[in-house]
């Protein structure tokens, strides 16, 4: 059975979707921007910022379904700009010690004027092992 996902500390959903959906030892979290929860509006700055409000929002839906960013076995980023590339993983890389698989790709556009936008899949259970 698949529950809906909801948290304060992160942005209501600006259109028909929730926040994450919880399917057993699965977590599928829905992409988030750089949205002040509080204001409702993208915080001040650039790709930096918005990557670090986004991450963050994705983080407190996390630990609000159980999880943890350990348990992220799978991301997929936007960036309006991929010459950002660079600012964006200096960012990300504080987030996930565990580096779970990742797609990341150029847009055109996203929601809200947003610079970047992040969603993620965790699995209860994982248990991260780096392959050298």
């Amino acid at each position: 059975m698949a529950s809906r996902v909801y948290t304060e500390r992160a942005p209501k959903p600006i259109g028909p979707y929730s926040q994450a959906v919880k399917a057993g030892n699965l977590l599928f979290v829905s992409g988030q921007i750089g949205l002040d929860p509080t204001t409702g509006k993208l915080v001040e700055g650039g790709v930096r910022e918005q990557a670090q409000k986004a991450l963050q929002n994705l983080k407190a839906i996390i630990e609000e379904a159980g999880f943890s960013m350990d348990d992220v076995v799978w991301v997929l980023a936007f960036l309006r700009d991929i010459s950002q590339y660079k600012e964006f993983n200096e960012v990300y890389s504080q987030f996930f010690k565990n580096s779970p698989a990742r797609a990341l790709v150029e847009v055109s556009a996203l929601p809200g004027g947003a610079l970047v936008e992040v969603a993620a899949v965790a699995f209860k259970g994982f248990e991260a092992s780096r392959i050298s």
